[in-house]
């Protein structure tokens, strides 16, 4: 059987609902004939009668109500779907998948989000975590919108977006550590490190290498927080991104100590260049770059995305 044709159902709403076809025309804008065809071919499609003459005024046979709960359902579908698409078209909604670091998704995402979800309460952000290189291969293969990753991040079909800079700082139990702190102040230290092979690790170990050192890394853990609470605990020094511990980090016992020379990496965007720019990702771009000028720091310049 042929699919049924959504007018058609819509009409025989309307002439059950109105008691006749006159009265269902003007509802519907059309002509007498016009809504009267549409029934004949409803039925003819249908194979059955759907409405009968009571007197002066028509109803629904047997199988015509049948038909009329499910047209019913239908047409509410047909609306929701049209509302939804209209705010589509016309506003800001739809789903946003943004993939970035660990740190970054706890320090630098929750207000943003929490506003975007304010203004824009249709629009559906999902993030996820990962390192630069699996995050990278997502976008690259779509399965990510957006990434918000440490630079460098390469691929040709790749735009790449300098957002903000973020200092590295030394932190340790309080009392443990100089004013100032130098590659040789930590290398004999016990070190409580990202895991190796993360971009994070990757500058780590490289400051330590321009000054000829080795770190001694005791632990090596994924997680920031992981790393914040072993520090507190005595059991070693690290090296972490800035704004992991601008917060909290008097409330966690820890001390927190510039480094010298110093360290820095970058955030940047990376999306494809062939991605289409819809109303979601505009906003999800524009509230990035805005939360980069509000921090000190930030790379100028507008974007090109």
């Amino acid at each position: 059987m042929r699919r049924l044709n959504l007018d058609q159902l819509h009409t025989f709403i309307e002439v059950i609902t109105a008691g006749s076809f006159s009265a269902a025309a003007e509802r519907l804008g059309l002509t007498q004939p016009a809504v009267s065809l549409q029934i004949r071919q409803l039925e003819h499609r249908l194979n059955v009668r759907l409405i009968e003459r009571v007197g002066k005024r028509l109803k629904a046979t047997s199988a015509g109500e049948r038909l009329l709960e499910h047209a019913r359902r239908i047409d509410d579908l047909v609306e929701e779907a049209l509302q939804d698409m209209s705010s589509h078209a016309l506003g800001v909604a739809g789903q946003v998948a943004i993939g970035t670091g660990a740190t970054a998704c706890i320090h630098l995402l929750p207000p943003l989000l929490k506003d975007m979800r304010r203004r824009f309460p249709a629009l559906d952000i999902r993030v996820s975590t990962g390192n630069t290189d699996d995050v990278v291969a997502a976008v690259i293969e779509n399965r990510l919108d957006i990434g918000l990753v440490t630079l460098p991040a390469a691929g040709r079909s790749l735009h790449v977006q300098p957002l903000l800079r973020d200092d590295f700082v030394a932190i340790s139990a309080a009392g443990a550590l100089p004013a100032q702190i130098s590659p040789r102040d930590l290398a004999e230290r016990p070190l409580v490190l990202f895991e190796p092979g993360s971009s994070t690790r990757l500058l780590i170990d490289d400051w330590f290498l321009q000054a000829g050192l080795r770190p001694r890394a005791v632990m090596e853990l994924g997680s920031i927080e992981a790393i914040k609470e072993m520090v507190a605990a005595g059991l070693g020094c690290s090296i972490v991104p800035s704004m992991a511990v601008k917060a909290a980090h008097h409330r966690r016992g820890l001390e927190v100590r510039p480094l010298a020379p110093d360290l820095s990496r970058t955030l940047g965007l990376v999306l494809r260049q062939d991605k289409p720019m819809g109303a979601g990702l505009r906003k999800v771009v524009e509230a990035l770059e805005g939360l980069a000028q509000s921090r000190s720091g930030a790379p100028s310049g507008n974007s090109d995305l």
